[in-house]
């Protein structure tokens, strides 16, 4: 497979501490403190929205055919150790409490009284929702060295099919005050209840816009934002709030976002100055990076997930 990289500053990385066989999967995790802070004055640009029906369309389109089966692709790595996982409550939105799955690094680490706490990651799953991929991926990053929180935004319900998937997508776009207010309760939450010395974010699909709104919402906090095949936002005043690294993870045959869309924001990104890294493989297709897709691709998911664990290694390990 021939893959085109395009790079903007970018930085060499360590090698990634996780093993080749761990996989991508389009879904991550969000934490929140109970409690709500009062919405900003002004809010970054939505992801979803009234304006996105085409978009949901182009998503549906992406995923016909397509049925979220746990893989195992996303086994625990043989000699890792063994993640703590557990379902946790990170935010109370609109009076409701939000529960998520947190996955910390198990072993001597876990053990060890006074030892440091470990760096987090926020991450959003796919337009699936909250399911046992998502989760399988939160123990992969505790293995790898991570808290990681793997949030709800659909109130619970985990999308059998793709219709149902639509549905839940869809109905974001009616709730977007409150998504805000659950990811930034679950930066608090990893930063705050669990002492998460740096904090990233990473989504797939759906959770990939939301990846980059999150990185908006808290353009200081947030330490390192990854992206994969999620909606993009292009206009440089919005972006120019951003002060994290960056990584964007994009195939070359995805209809829903399309290669021009993907290099208007990486020039945004790098007239701006940012520190951004954007990838595109090519022959790969949207959520080419799930292994219980129609569209999986073994070999730029392995490569992408390779990029994706150095770049966090980096910036939210690194000095």
């Amino acid at each position: 497979m021939t893959m085109t990289m395009i790079a903007s500053n970018e930085r060499a990385c360590p090698a990634s501490a996780l093993h080749n066989a761990l996989w991508l999967l389009p879904s991550l995790v969000l934490v929140g403190l109970p409690g709500c802070s009062p919405p900003p004055p002004s809010s970054p640009p939505q992801p979803t929205g009234d304006d996105d029906a085409g978009y949901v369309d182009r998503m549906a389109e992406e995923h016909a055919g397509d049925h979220p089966v746990a893989s195992g692709a996303v086994e625990p790595v043989p000699g890792a150790a063994d993640a703590l996982g557990e379902t946790v409550t990170y935010a109370n939105v609109a009076g409701r409490p939000v529960a998520g799955f947190l996955a910390r690094p198990g072993g001597d680490a876990a053990e060890s009284a006074g030892a440091p706490a470990p760096p987090g990651i926020i991450v959003i799953h796919e337009w699936w929702g909250l399911n046992d991929n998502i989760r399988a991926i939160a123990r992969q990053l505790a293995d790898a060295g991570y808290a990681a929180l793997a949030v709800d935004l659909f109130n619970g319900e985990v999308a059998a099919d793709a219709t149902r998937a639509r549905e839940l997508t869809s109905g974001v776009s009616g709730r977007a005050a409150e998504i805000d207010d659950n990811l930034r309760q679950a930066y608090r939450y990893l930063s705050e209840d669990q002492g998460a010395p740096r904090v990233g974010v990473i989504g797939w699909c759906f959770g990939g816009a939301w990846s980059l709104r999150t990185a908006l919402l808290l353009p200081d906090e947030v330490d390192a934002t990854v992206i994969y095949y999620g909606k993009l936002v292009t206009d440089r005043d919005e972006l120019a709030p951003l002060q994290m690294p960056i990584l964007g993870i994009f195939g070359a045959e995805d209809q829903s976002i399309p290669v021009a869309t993907v290099r208007e924001f990486e020039s945004a990104l790098h007239a701006l100055g940012k520190d951004a890294t954007i990838r595109v493989y090519e022959g790969a297709n949207h959520a080419f990076a799930n292994p219980s897709g129609t569209r999986y691709n073994a070999e730029a998911a392995r490569d992408a997930w390779d990029k994706t664990t150095a770049f966090f290694e980096e910036n939210l390990k690194g000095e």
